[in-house]
């Protein structure tokens, strides 16, 4: 009798600890473990353990709210199930072999505050459904394969504080209406395809500490009202089709040597790679 109660308890208890987190969700960390070859990754997952276990999953009051898999082999497209994790805060998939398109079921997301999806392979436009998550302070996007013009949706993320797009394919300008990203502090579009003025409505971002957009083929001046960034410590903007070359600077308002032109070729930009 004792043995056939501590087996009703232990399958009650085993029953709990799986019913912590909804159908809907499990099922959507499974597709993205199958859709990503999970048992090729290099921290896998015990499907058949509660999944507060699995690695880089943060589970709060019964809901899943982090994804931190990254250098983790990942390799494959994103399943369209991910948009199933509504609870989800921070999504990091940095430094993995992801492929193919964003799905767009990822605009279902809207707790995201988070997205970091670096150094893969990802392709095809960034989806303009991506404007619908309000909540997003962090867009990471760079080192992919990404191409097209940036979504002007994105100039609704009034929550931004970093935009970081570097080093795709991206065409295009710089959307005039980037003045709507009050809070951005960092904003990346170094090493890409783009073209236009660099409008000098991102004078107005005055909480702006990093601004990337060497690598390009910007034309025109520099706004002179970028002098008024003064919480600008990084700034470049080298190679591009500018009216005259400018010396890529950091430290502390770098704005002031906005001016002062290139005096030999062997003039080095301070950074050449995207930051954290």
């Amino acid at each position: 009798m004792k043995t056939l109660k501590l087996i009703v308890i232990c399958f009650f208890v085993t029953a709990y600890s799986f019913a912590n987190v909804s159908t809907a969700e499990k099922e959507a960390l499974i597709a993205l473990y199958k859709a990503t070859k999970g048992t090729n990754w290099t921290a896998t997952w015990d499907l058949n353990t509660s999944i507060d276990t699995w690695y880089g999953i943060k589970v709060e009051d019964n809901k899943i709210i982090e994804i931190n898999l990254q250098f983790n082999n990942l390799q494959g497209q994103l399943p369209q199930e991910i948009g199933d994790l509504i609870h989800v805060k921070k999504i990091n998939l940095g430094f993995n072999k992801l492929t193919g398109k964003l799905p767009l079921t990822l605009k279902n997301l809207k707790e995201l505050t988070s997205l970091e999806l670096f150094m893969n392979n990802l392709e095809g436009d960034i989806p303009a459904e991506l404007g619908e998550l309000k909540k997003l302070e962090a867009l990471k996007l760079y080192s992919n394969k990404f191409a097209g013009n940036i979504p002007d949706s994105l100039m609704s993320l009034t929550n931004l504080k970093e935009l970081l797009l570097g080093s795709n394919y991206l065409t295009g300008n710089i959307p005039k209406e980037i003045y709507a990203l009050s809070k951005l502090q960092k904003l990346s579009l170094m090493d890409n395809k783009m073209d236009g003025e660099i409008p000098v409505e991102i004078a107005q971002l005055t909480d702006l500490e990093e601004l990337l957009l060497s690598t390009n083929q910007f034309t025109g001046n520099l706004p002179m009202e970028f002098m008024n960034l003064t919480k600008l410590n990084t700034m470049m903007v080298s190679d591009n089709n500018l009216n005259e070359e400018y010396i890529s600077a950091s430290g502390k308002n770098p704005p002031g040597l906005m001016n002062l032109e290139m005096q030999n070729e062997g003039a080095t930009a301070t950074m050449d790679i995207e930051k954290e």
